[in-house]
């Protein structure tokens, strides 16, 4: 039987690891949900379109015809070589199938990179705003997170010369995603460029392409940085099927990269999970060679609704927000409305602010403090344009209530 405090016989890794706010707001709108309260979900990054039928029936087909072993850790060959076609047509990054290694899930395909390379010590410049985890996982691997923060004039991106600045002789690993989960930014090709010539002065120094987001864009050009052969070695291309795709629940990701940071990968991810699930791999297969339709249409969904919020947004007073180039995530300053007072509550952070509009406007947001924006919220657009058009006004009623401006709340 455990002692009554357990903490002392955690793990040392474990102190300091923060728990997901988006999963913690979750938990608490269902909660307000299941006591009936008419509770609008604006905080999880999940698309809310069902994956496309081509490829559960390509899942259907694997099942009937007994794919129920394990396959290779890396992923199947015919997996990876699609994922390598895909690279090589649409980011003209030249990579072979034994370059690929394929993931439960992007999220592990980062776990493996971090725990492959990263020492106690070493520092992880990370491009702020950011996704949580990637700090989480450099933390868990003892690594040192130095984030690198954007300007609002440049749409909160960091720059090739603020990426200069900040390498030093323990720098390990770059880290950055585009399109941006918070903001929705999209580097450009000469941003990216300029990034690439900083790192090509310094072998030793790894980057991390988080690509995740690659088709929920609202722009022809995209770009990526492993496309330019002078810095192709030192960069781990991150991308999966989730977002694109709308395949969250499949767990299929992959990272592309030199043979031996795959080989590296490869030993941390078979010693955890093995091969993902042969079923997944098939269904990821079809999503790759299949007809891309569905992704072209979720993405025009997606810029209908990144308009609508924009729209929607642009009635609330001090709320100032980028337009995103893609994602389906917007990233207000909400600095304006913190400070305040209501029911004897303050609401000193923007975590505060969420937790009090969940209760009032029944709207569930994530603070952006954990994605390295600690005076902003997060909200995501993958909803329905119904949810979005009763969640925005609802907010604008609730803010405009707080700092006392009820004719506001009225107007709506």
């Amino acid at each position: 039987m455990l002692p009554a405090s357990t903490s002392s016989l955690l793990a040392d890794r474990l102190h300091g690891l923060g728990e997901s706010q988006t999963l913690a707001m979750t938990v608490r709108a269902r909660a307000l949900r299941a006591q009936g309260f008419p509770i609008i979900n604006l905080s999880l990054g999940e698309p809310d379109f069902p994956t496309a039928p081509h490829i559960r029936e390509a899942a259907k087909q694997a099942i009937d015809e007994g794919n129920s072993w394990y396959t290779p850790v890396a992923g199947t060959l015919e997996l990876r070589q699609a994922i390598a076609d895909k690279l090589r047509r649409e980011n003209n990054i030249s990579w072979n199938p034994e370059n690929i290694l394929v993931s439960t899930g992007a999220k592990q395909a980062l776990a493996n990179v971090i725990l492959a390379l990263v020492n106690p010590g070493d520092e992880v410049l990370i491009f702020a705003p950011y996704w949580l985890t990637y700090h989480e996982l450099v933390q868990l691997a003892g690594g040192v997170p130095v984030l690198l923060e954007g300007s609002y004039a440049n749409q909160l991106k960091a720059t090739a010369a603020d990426l200069s600045d900040a390498i030093t002789p323990r720098t390990k690993l770059v880290v950055y995603s585009s399109p941006c989960n918070p903001t929705g930014a999209i580097f450009s090709r000469e941003e990216l460029t300029q990034m690439a010539r900083v790192v090509a002065r310094h072998p030793r120094v790894l980057v991390v392409a988080d690509e995740i987001y690659e088709h929920i864009r609202f722009q022809e050009e995209y770009f990526s940085m492993a496309s330019l052969d002078f810095v192709r070695e030192q960069v781990i291309t991150v991308n999966g099927f989730s977002k694109g795709y709308a395949m969250t629940g499949w767990r299929v990701g992959y990272l592309a990269a030199a043979r031996w940071i795959v080989e590296a990968c490869n030993a941390v991810q078979g010693q955890v999970t093995s091969g993902p699930c042969a079923i997944s791999q098939k269904a990821a297969v079809a999503a790759l060679t299949g007809t891309q339709e569905p992704v072209r249409a979720m993405q025009e969904v997606y810029r209908r609704r990144r308009d609508l919020v924009m729209e929607l947004l642009g009635a609330i007073p001090h709320l100032p927000v980028d337009e995103p180039a893609g994602a389906f995530f917007l990233l207000p300053d909400v600095s304006y409305y913190l400070g305040r007072e209501v029911s004897g509550q303050r609401l000193a952070t923007a975590q505060d602010l969420c937790a009090w509009l969940l209760e009032e406007a029944h709207v569930a947001l994530v603070t952006g403090a954990p994605f390295g924006a600690p005076t902003c919220i997060r909200l995501s657009y993958a909803t329905s344009e119904e949810n979005l058009r009763q969640a925005l006004p609802r907010l604008r009623t609730t803010l405009a209530a707080l700092v006392g401006h009820p004719q506001e709340a009225c107007y709506l």
